[in-house]
């Protein structure tokens, strides 16, 4: 979170670099301790590298089931420990594959920008329409550094 600097209202954000070395140990962490979870990553402005003072990050996480709907799954994740505000989406591994089977602008902007940290969601039949001639995916991979 934003720190204040002495008694002025400056605030101060944490650099990128350190955002993301926080979320790398962070997933390390939810890896271990949720055997369900099969692929986390981020998007957005610190996918894109362009973030600045006041970026939150956007994760989105890939679990094999859960009982709980999709509005509120993130909720028991402890992501006020990372040091910048977070949205997290949690899909199951059903919900996954329905959004990039049926496309869209949401499901184009993750395949392009999604940096995978923890694993890496299993490749569609749509995927394939995303994957170049060489047959690399477009989208980032950072698994586990």
């Amino acid at each position: 979170m934003p720190v204040t600097s002495s008694a002025s209202c400056v605030k101060r954000w944490p650099a990128a670099d350190a955002v993301l070395e926080a979320l790398r140990a962070w997933a390390l962490v939810q890896s271990e301790e949720r055997p369900e979870l099969t692929a986390l990553g981020y998007f957005g402005s610190h996918a894109r590298g362009d973030s600045g003072f006041g970026s939150d990050l956007d994760l989105v996480a890939i679990v094999k089931h859960s009982a709980h709907p999709f509005v509120g799954r993130g909720r028991d994740w402890p992501t006020h420990t990372l040091p910048v505000p977070v949205d997290l989406l949690v899909y199951t591994a059903g919900e996954w594959e329905r959004l990039r089977e049926e496309g869209g602008r949401f499901a184009a902007m993750l395949a392009a920008e999604a940096v995978w940290v923890v694993g890496r969601p299993r490749e569609s039949r749509a995927a394939d329409a995303t994957t170049s001639s060489t047959g690399r995916s477009r989208g980032g991979n950072e698994a586990c550094r």
